[in-house]
């Protein structure tokens, strides 16, 4: 749906950890594990945890994880955002690449989060937003109002699954507001950065 150039915007939010160096990850809303498989690549980490709330796709994504060796770098478990089964300060950094807009409790997720980072670590946040630049701005819409349904239609045989895509970017916090709610939950530095004309945000908050 985003035409391959998530793939770029994952790298990008990946840099902002670089300089972290982490030695323990965590990834929440993990699916299939692409983005902790990318992280391990990029960043080198001791560890990584992908949790998720699927286990079909937590299933295909320790495939993976076997196909490429990686058993020993990467583990994906069964795990709710909101309850993470982990003790405080864990971790030194936690990633999630288009999931924190499903969290039933976005506040309760954010806060587990934090919980769960160690002082001074990174929370790094990939989430779609909406461009606001014409005319990025209505090729966007008219992408997301009527070819993404399409394509769920066809590939996915649900119009209305992919149709809920767009409906949840646009009543998801975005900018300002996504990073004050931040804030709010108790991360004290805050970053926010827009990507191809503002179809995504990177949002970096440190503990």
């Amino acid at each position: 749906m985003s035409l391959g150039i998530d793939v770029i915007w994952r790298r990008k939010a990946l840099k902002y950890l670089k300089s972290l160096q982490p030695k323990k990850m965590l990834d929440v809303a993990t699916g299939t594990g692409d983005f902790a498989v990318m992280a391990n690549k990029k960043l080198h980490p001791e560890h990584i945890t992908g949790i998720d709330i699927s286990e079909g796709m937590l299933s295909h994504g320790r495939e993976k994880i076997r196909k490429l060796g990686l058993e020993h770098k990467i583990t994906l478990q069964l795990g709710d955002s909101e309850t993470i089964s982990f003790a405080d300060e864990t971790f030194d950094a936690i990633t999630v690449a288009f999931g924190v807009r499903n969290f039933e409790n976005l506040e309760k997720g954010l806060a587990e989060m934090r919980r769960v980072l160690k002082p001074g670590g990174k929370l790094v946040i990939l989430e779609f937003s909406n461009p606001t630049v014409f005319p990025i701005k209505q090729l966007y819409n008219s992408y997301f109002r009527f070819i993404v349904p399409l394509i769920g239609k066809f590939v996915a045989k649900s119009k209305a699954a992919y149709s809920y895509l767009p409906e949840s970017v646009k009543v998801f916090p975005q900018g300002e507001e996504m990073r004050t709610i931040l804030l709010n939950t108790g991360f004290p530095a805050v970053t926010c950065k827009t990507l191809t004309f503002g179809i995504c945000s990177i949002y970096c908050a440190t503990r």
